[in-house]
């Protein structure tokens, strides 16, 4: 037998099902977990060593919510994710996929809803699309050299633009024809045999399209009837494959028809769904108790198979200007974002007709909301003036004497972009996260990677739940390692989320003593495949001692390394792949211990 290519020595290992942490070696050999012993495992001359004393050993995490659909195509390593201990992404979230669109159309769904700069959407596109089909879009993706795994759904907008067209897609008096809906089925079928996880939908409407002929529009999927919706399903639920979605956020909530699609009390087999999302919502304090106890009734009395997904840190997001998607959920605030010209739109923000709107708008207290709509709650974190930096716009709409969102509107037009402020949206009580991240109606996801590059920075958000963790202690830190892998990797069923004796060598070792402010800190850096934009990042190299794909290493000690297969280290991960449970893996557990 060869030598080992890779041995984990002396670390606190964690397998991924939520078994209690034991001491021991992990040895390592083609990309597979080869051996685990708590006797020293022998190290050849060509086999890397990782010392992980003191240190956690873990599968690396599962992040079931990004949007790096097109950064993956120029970026295949995903740093801001792989440098954090991620190792596995899900892309085409949201209704949104770039499977079938052209690229003009791709760029139009993803640009404004995501906050990605249009043009370097569509550049990327553009340079990069060489597929025709689902088949031959994993192709690409496993052609190119990728950091961390890359599972995906398809998207409901994606596939109802191309069957429709975007004027009728984004038309509320439209109904597909008969011939139309088997067209979608079609590609939904299609995109299953190809290995995706499922449908993303969007019912939401806050989503607006990008681009010129049909700018301010909703989302594809929100035009869609129940008609087509439950036909997509049948294909879905046929299949045993996931429905990723959000409900409305209206006066006439849509809820309960994704609870009964879910349920198989009928007979029919359940529906895996996953919908947006389980928050501690400040605009509504009282909903975490519904967020609490309806998935879990539900799954034990109306045979559902729902989940919530859950972010478990504090939800906050930063603005330059006026350009944060919350404000899209009402009318004034969709109908400056609706406007790209700057002169344009200091016009509007200056009418008082207009202002007078958005007082009305941010005073109406009964009308559905994400954001809460507090002025006294958004805190300046940049600006030409100084002395303004730290103060709310409430504060200095009382120093003079003027209504908060006339403080606002005008520090926006006098500065632009120029001012930056932020504010918390949901998460903010820490025993209500300690519910929801406890709880089995969620499970964690909503982080958003590679979106909303100037408004929030989530990509740590498993070591920010570690943190937690381990200065509150709780819950186990082996229950929190099972929430951030194997129990995700199993209820989306791809080959990932685990660490035990043939598993894929994905792994993740975290220095509890890095565990320090740092984590929960926000930063800035350019990335150039955007424009040069500064997105907002993570930086706590001090938690995370090294990320390793496939048993190769591809981050340690604060830097990438190149690894031995000219950088490419994930794959394509098909639905469907998982096939080892738990308890057909227990003796292999206990031989090992």
């Amino acid at each position: 037998m060869h030598d080992f290519d890779l041995v984990v020595e002396n670390g606190l290992w964690f397998d991924g099902t939520g078994a209690e942490g034991r001491m021991r070696n992990l040895g390592i050999r083609d990309g597979l977990v080869a051996e685990i012993s708590a006797d020293p495992l022998p190290v050849g001359r060509d086999t890397d060593v990782l010392d992980a004393r003191g240190k956690w050993v873990m599968p690396g995490f599962v992040d079931i919510h990004t949007h790096y659909d097109a950064e993956v195509l120029v970026d295949p390593l995903l740093p801001e994710s792989v440098r954090h201990g991620v190792t596995t992404v899900v892309i085409g979230n949201c209704s949104l996929s770039t499977v079938f669109s052209t690229p003009e159309e791709c760029a139009d769904l993803f640009s404004r809803v995501e906050a990605i700069p249009r043009q370097s959407m569509l550049d990327i596109l553009d340079d990069h699309r060489s597929w025709t089909s689902p088949s031959t879009y994993v192709s690409v993706l496993e052609s190119l050299p990728l950091g961390p795994n890359v599972a995906a759904f398809i998207g409901h907008s994606d596939i109802r633009t191309t069957v429709l067209g975007m004027s009728k897609a984004t038309s509320t008096g439209y109904r597909p024809s008969a011939s139309e809906l088997d067209a979608m089925g079609d590609m939904l079928t299609e995109s299953l045999d190809a290995g995706f996880l499922g449908l993303s939908s969007m019912t939401n409407k806050l989503d607006k399209i990008d681009g010129k002929e049909f700018r301010s529009r909703s989302l594809p999927s929100t035009y869609s009837r129940w008609r087509e919706l439950r036909f997509l399903n049948r294909i879905l639920r046929d299949r045993g494959r996931i429905l990723q979605s959000a409900p409305t956020i209206n006066f006439h909530p849509n809820i309960a028809a994704f609870f009964a699609e879910s349920s198989g009390l009928s007979g029919r087999p359940k529906l895996k769904t996953s919908l947006l999302s389980a928050a501690d919502s400040k605009a509504y304090p009282p909903i975490v108790y519904l967020m609490l106890a309806v998935a879990p009734l539900l799954n034990k009395f109306a045979k559902t198979d729902f989940r919530w997904q859950h972010l478990p840190v504090p939800f906050t997001v930063y603005a330059d200007g006026i350009d944060l998607v919350v404000f899209e959920e009402f009318g004034a605030g969709a109908a400056a974002l609706h406007l790209q010209d700057e002169v344009e739109r200091n016009e509007l923000l200056r009418n008082e007709n207009y202002r007078r709107w958005f007082r009305k708008n941010y005073d109406d207290k009964l009308s559905p909301r994400i954001w809460h709509r507090n002025f006294y709650d958004a805190v300046i974190v940049a600006s030409p003036d100084a002395s303004m930096v730290g103060k709310t716009f409430g504060r200095l709409a009382d120093e003079r004497g003027i209504h908060p969102v006339d403080a606002y509107l005008d520090l926006v037009v006098l500065y632009g972009k120029s001012l930056r402020w932020r504010t918390t949206i949901a998460n903010d009580r820490p025993k209500y996260a300690d519910r929801l991240a406890r709880s089995s109606g969620v499970h964690m996801g909503f982080g958003d990677a590679g979106a909303h590059l100037r408004n929030m920075a989530f990509y740590n958000y498993p070591i920010r739940l570690l943190k937690r963790v381990h200065d509150t202690g709780f819950m186990k830190v082996e229950h929190a390692v099972h929430r951030l892998t194997g129990e995700l990797a199993q209820w989306f069923g791809i080959d990932a989320g685990h660490l035990r004796l043939g598993d894929r060598a994905d792994l993740v070792i975290v220095d509890p003593s890095g565990l320090n402010a740092s984590v929960d800190g926000v930063y800035e850096a350019p990335i150039a495949q955007f424009g040069g934009i500064s997105r907002m990042v993570n930086r706590n190299d001090e938690a995370v001692d090294a990320t390793v794909v496939a048993g190769e290493v591809v981050f340690r000690g604060g830097r990438f390394t190149a690894g031995k297969n000219g950088g490419k280290t994930g794959r394509f991960l098909r639905a469907g792949a998982y096939s080892r449970d738990i308890d057909s893996t227990e003796q292999l557990i206990r031989s090992a211990l």
